[in-house]
């Protein structure tokens, strides 16, 4: 049974750091572009980033460029997102997902994470 779990979350000042790491069961990885979306309350879920099956290509959303970066390691079948700068509207329970493709749309996404909680507040 395919599996993503997500971990890192928690609370921090803005300005602030988290990484966020994705575990996917074995063999998801190479066969998967692996995505993150968010969600904040009251706000359906947005995609932040994606990393290609390949690896060879990131996407982000506009808002996050320069303060994201997604990544992965293979050998440990996880995916990463560093988030730095972190601002108050980065507020929201971020989710990682896996498909063949990256796309900006949650509903092309067979496969979730159950999500965990970040918080930018002072």
């Amino acid at each position: 049974q395919l599996q993503l779990v997500e971990s890192g979350g928690g609370l921090v000042q803005p300005g602030g750091s988290l990484r966020l790491s994705c575990a996917a069961s074995p063999g998801i990885l190479p066969d998967n572009s692996i995505a993150w979306f968010r969600q904040a309350p009251g706000k359906g879920r947005e995609a932040v980033s994606c990393i290609t099956r390949t690896g060879n290509e990131e996407v982000y959303l506009d808002s996050v460029k320069g303060r994201f970066t997604v990544s992965r390691d293979i050998a440990k079948n996880t995916v990463y997102l560093q988030m730095n700068s972190l601002e108050p509207q980065d507020t929201g329970v971020y989710y990682c997902a896996a498909d063949h493709l990256c796309s900006q749309w949650d509903i092309t996404f067979p496969t979730w994470g159950q999500g965990i909680q970040v918080t930018v507040s002072s």
